[in-house]
């Protein structure tokens, strides 16, 4: 099949599963999305029952769609980018201390607890999974997703400074995870398309090149395409230069093995802030924010849509139900645990009046996992060294698992549990 009629498939679904869940289960439309993309997969199987060639050959098509290249090398860019566009640089800077703890430490120390509960749990459970593939696991968890739940909190009308100390934490900390992610691949010398094995000063050097470097290389092209900007009014033109911006700047700083994600939340920013006010037009600022809220929106539906048809792929899922409930109250247990820990140091040092108290429970609860999650279980090899990988399956079933709770069950009850928390009122 074509690239041409593989698109033309998945944003006719996208489409028509938008068109049904906003005109009959008037889900938020991430969830939404999933859910009939879930349904349409579970429909498919059991077609497959019949002995008609559907379950095969949709599940034929689905296999030539690589998920990690399509979201990793893809859509991730222009999505942080877009959510990075809208975010208040004086909202961000206000909450700076705890969001750059939780996205840094938070997410180093997420990946430490859960994996190493893991390593422990799960032999009781009678599944094998080595010290540094809990933590792979662990890594690839941690970055929390705020598509499906931002949409939750703006309508409710939830607190100004909680909305930006979810997104500017799931901003930064997808960079920060992936990085995490590269380091415990290379320190288990599993090679491969990620890199070869590196020593602790090797780990330490791969730290500051991804994370720091691409931070700067995000403010050189942030600042290359403000100044572009600011030399010209013509919205069409603008915005055809922060498209190029995001195309160009994410594979530049994949070739140059900087932090794609990082460099692009740095460049998002400083056009949505610096670039607004100084460089842009009434009508400039308004066209932008249109285009690029239409790009937020369009990848959004195509990435939930694949996340629940990634079901026809993973058959062996159901196998490890009962361990990834497990899972499930380890990752919500850990996160609980990196929220709590540095709200209650910012209140103990008198930083933290401001922090009420549902603050822990709240991005617990609303710190959702997506597809960054999947899309790194799922750029495991299946094979490694000549043999099978059998742990891949392990980490993409557990990871699969905690993705469709996350996103179906703590996306549903956010506002219900926002509501009793007293955060909002009854609507």
């Amino acid at each position: 099949m074509t690239l041409f009629n593989l698109l033309a498939g998945l944003i006719g679904l996208s489409a028509i599963f938008s068109y049904l869940n906003y005109r009959f289960l008037k889900l938020p439309m991430s969830i939404g999305l999933m859910v009939m993309g879930l349904a349409f997969s579970l429909v498919i199987v059991l077609l497959g029952a019949f002995d008609l060639g559907v379950h095969d050959q949709a599940r034929g098509v689905l296999m030539q769609v690589d998920f990690n290249e399509t979201l990793m090398q893809g859509m991730l860019g222009f999505l942080l980018f877009a959510g990075a566009l809208h975010v208040d640089l004086n909202d961000l800077r206000e909450q700076r201390t705890l969001i750059l703890l939780l996205a840094v430490f938070g997410t180093l120390l997420t990946t430490l607890l859960v994996g190493a509960v893991l390593f422990f749990v799960l032999p009781i459970l009678g599944i094998t999974l080595g010290w540094w593939y809990c933590l792979l696991f662990g890594a690839l968890i941690a970055p929390t997703d705020p598509i499906a739940v931002l949409g939750i909190l703006k309508k409710l009308g939830v607190p100004k400074s909680l909305e930006v100390q979810i997104s500017g934490e799931s901003l930064f900390n997808d960079g920060v995870g992936v990085v995490i992610f590269l380091a415990i691949w290379s320190l288990a010398g599993l090679g491969g398309d990620h890199g070869g094995e590196l020593s602790g000063g090797g780990i330490a050097w791969l730290f500051v090149q991804e994370a720091l470097g691409g931070a700067l290389f995000g403010l050189v092209i942030g600042y290359f395409g403000y100044r572009m900007l600011k030399s010209i009014d013509n919205y069409q033109v603008e915005i055809l230069i922060s498209l190029a911006l995001v195309f160009t700047g994410y594979a530049i700083s994949m070739w140059l093995h900087l932090s794609g994600p990082i460099a692009m939340v740095i460049a998002g920013l400083l056009l949505g802030n610096h670039g607004r006010a100084f460089a842009m037009s009434d009508t400039t600022r308004e066209h932008l924010d249109m285009f690029w809220e239409l790009v937020d929106e369009f990848l959004n539906a195509i990435l939930f849509v694949l996340i629940g048809l990634e079901m026809l792929i993973l058959s062996f899922v159901g196998e490890y139900l009962l361990a990834g409930i497990i899972v499930i109250a380890i990752v919500l247990l850990a996160r609980l645990g990196t929220v709590a820990l540095p709200v209650n140091i910012l209140r103990w040092r008198g930083k933290g009046e401001d922090l009420p108290r549902y603050t822990s429970r709240l991005m617990t609860w609303g710190g959702l996992r997506g597809g960054i999650s999947v899309a790194l279980a799922l750029s495991i090899p299946v094979v490694h060294n000549g043999a099978p990988l059998a742990e891949r399956e392990t980490i993409v079933a557990l990871t699969y698992i905690v993705v469709l709770f996350s996103i179906i069950v703590q996306g549903l009850t956010m506002g219900p549990l926002l509501r009793r928390w007293g955060v909002v009122g009854e609507s």
